[in-house]
């Protein structure tokens, strides 16, 4: 049995077909040059300058609503009505940064009365309510 010194060993002959290939190619850089004047069009926008160095750590007072028993409020130790309550809701929550309202009722005051007050604060606008606590937890 003799080798052929040609390149066909018998099997069929395939070459690759590059047409589809140069079309693809031809149609991105068509697409390429007409995009790319579009991206280089800039706009000018004033960004403001951030200085790193100066801080706003001005702490803000939190309201402190004291509730007793018989449903008086006393705001930063000073008695108000409801209304006035309603009012000093509406000045703060219009603030910013808003302050908390830190509510104390006492344990014997009804859950009713403070719901009314966390309904009126809502109301308001007011987000930052926390609530103080002074006794021991097993009291």
């Amino acid at each position: 049995m003799a080798m052929s010194s040609g390149g066909n060993s018998g099997g069929p002959m395939s070459e690759i077909n590059v047409t589809p290939l140069v079309d693809v190619m031809l149609v991105l850089l068509i697409i390429f040059m007409i995009t790319a004047p579009l991206m280089s069009h800039k706009v000018q926008i004033d960004l403001p300058k951030a200085n790193p160095n100066v801080k706003d750590d001005t702490p803000v007072e939190p309201m402190d609503l004291a509730v007793k028993p018989d449903g008086t409020y006393f705001l930063n130790d000073g008695e108000v009505t409801e209304a006035e309550l309603k009012a000093q809701f509406a000045v703060a929550a219009a603030k910013s940064p808003q302050p908390e309202l830190q509510i104390r009722a006492d344990r014997t005051t009804e859950y009713r009365v403070v719901k009314k007050i966390l309904g009126d604060a809502k109301e308001a606008g007011m987000v930052h309510v926390g609530f103080m606590s002074t006794g021991k937890a097993g009291e």
